[in-house]
């Protein structure tokens, strides 16, 4: 069985070792990680490429085992698919859209997500980066539009290291948490990408 620590690593380093681990690795990958975003980071990376993942909690951390074919070798082994075969992704990077006056702007990101549920066509992702996690955690006025539109098939995700920054990492109420590795791979692999 092959070991790998990552405890102590920030955002996204754990997922990079555990991909670069999981990519030169025969049979088991052991891993010891933090509790919080690498854990959660670590093991929706695992089973999204087809890994089981079997969690055990230690005093300092969480130790999982990996197992499983995954796909990373299969991925690797054909070509890229085609670009127009990707998902459709947006961006959020601010808790406002445009410049200018801030109350404007930020009814005016307010009323963009909300019309989004009066469209027929959905983005297949919205990750939420810097200020633009304030609109993922409670108290924001369009929570309840993120949770309806996870609730029709968009994947809602929030950068961790962001959430940690401004302190709302308890408070996230809309979605799930991400790291960067995720975001750039998902960013690269996209149809299209929205950058608001």
């Amino acid at each position: 069985m092959n070991k790998l620590d990552v405890r102590g690593m920030a955002c996204p380093l754990p997922v990079v070792q555990v991909k670069r681990a999981l990519e030169s690795t025969q049979g088991e990958l052991h891993v010891l990680l933090d509790d919080g975003a690498p854990r959660e980071n670590v093991k929706r990376f695992a089973q999204g490429r087809g890994y089981q993942v079997q969690e055990e909690a230690l005093e300092d951390g969480f130790a999982f085992t990996i197992t499983g074919p995954g796909v990373i070798a299969a991925r690797e082994a054909t070509p890229a698919p085609a670009a127009a075969a990707g998902p459709t992704v947006m961006l959020v990077g601010s808790d406002r859209m445009g410049d200018g006056a801030e109350d404007l702007g930020r009814l005016l990101m307010k009323n963009f997500i909300m019309t989004l549920l009066d469209l027929s066509e959905l983005p297949d992702r919205i990750f939420f980066v810097n200020s633009g996690v304030l609109l993922a955690a409670e108290g924001s006025e369009v929570v309840e539009t993120l949770n309806e539109l996870g609730n029709r098939g968009v994947e809602v995700l929030s950068c961790g290291i962001c959430l940690d920054f401004y302190k709302k990492k308890e408070t996230l109420a809309a979605g799930g948490v991400t790291n960067m590795f995720t975001i750039a791979e998902t960013m690269l692999l996209a149809r299209s990408v929205v950058r608001l």
